[in-house]
């Protein structure tokens, strides 16, 4: 046979080959994922919907979470179809910086408060440059995804071009639902800014919570995880870091309301997937909570 329709048939074959694959991919990703990824003293998760979509929150302190999101998405897919700053501290920004040079990312939800640092000049600069479409956060603002709802709890106003004493009480704080199931994401907020969102009333009941402040006394009110209510409790941290999380009355509370934990510094990445029936699989296997 001669090279040349070999070369054709062999060609073919492997897009049929790479066809099928993606089907069988696609098939198989009904679910909701998160994956919260084990970058080191920061937070990264990545939420995957089930039409496909690819949601970042955080992008940790520095590139590896270039790497964590090539071992999670497919190799044909370079798209991210919305990278959420909860707040411009760089342990939550670093990452991102890398994220926006090296996906196709369409659109950016961050609060828009300033401040003075090399990573958040060079944010400001990628954004400047028109590629993204750029949301301002602000509670009450609901973004869909299929089946999917991410609900912005926090902050309660616009904070574009603010400055503030406190980054981390300007966390944009997500509330992610799909059916029965609901994840919650507090960036850094503290517990003053927990009673806040106390007082106001706002629905926090939800299954997963990602711990605020890397498991900093500063966060996690008792009174904040009694309105919460997770079944499992997610510790984003770097092992041995320099700040001692997660502090033990942290680790005290959680353990008071019966919360499950789970940590990246001890478990690596934590992989959560539901069909919004109530069922779980933690690290995609069976897990009840």
């Amino acid at each position: 046979m001669p090279k040349k329709q070999v070369f054709i048939i062999f060609s073919v074959l492997v897009c049929f080959n790479v066809l099928a694959w993606i089907a069988v991919y696609d098939l198989s990703h009904q679910d909701l994922r998160v994956v919260f990824f084990d970058v080191g003293q920061g937070d990264a998760t990545l939420i995957k919907t089930p039409p496909g979509h690819h949601i970042l929150i955080d992008g940790g302190p520095s590139s590896m979470v270039l790497e964590k999101l090539g071992q999670e998405m497919p190799f044909w897919n370079r798209n991210i179809d919305l990278v959420i700053l909860t707040h411009p501290h760089y342990d939550h920004l670093a990452g991102l910086l890398e994220v926006l040079q090296n996906y196709q990312v369409k659109n950016v939800l961050w609060t828009g408060v300033l401040t003075s640092t090399l990573a958040f000049e060079k944010w400001q600069e990628l954004l400047g440059d028109g590629q993204f479409d750029v949301h301002i956060a602000q509670a009450g603002q609901q973004i869909h995804s299929g089946q999917v709802m991410l609900n912005i709890l926090y902050p309660p106003e616009n904070m574009q071009n603010q400055r503030s004493s406190d980054l981390d009480d300007t966390s944009t704080v997500v509330k992610v639902v799909f059916g029965e199931n609901s994840f919650l994401f507090t960036g850094d907020l503290s517990r003053e800014a927990e009673r806040e969102l106390l007082e106001k009333g706002i629905d926090l009941d939800s299954d997963v919570l990602q711990v605020g402040h890397h498991g900093s006394r500063t966060s996690t009110d008792p009174e904040f995880i009694e309105a919460v209510l997770p079944d499992l409790a997610v510790i984003s941290l770097g092992r041995d870091n320099k700040h001692g999380h997660p502090h033990q009355e942290t680790l005290d509370t959680l353990e008071s309301y019966g919360v499950a934990v789970l940590r990246t510094d001890w478990h690596g990445d934590i992989k959560i997937s539901t069909d919004c029936q109530g069922r779980y699989l933690l690290n995609y296997q069976d897990y009840d909570i």
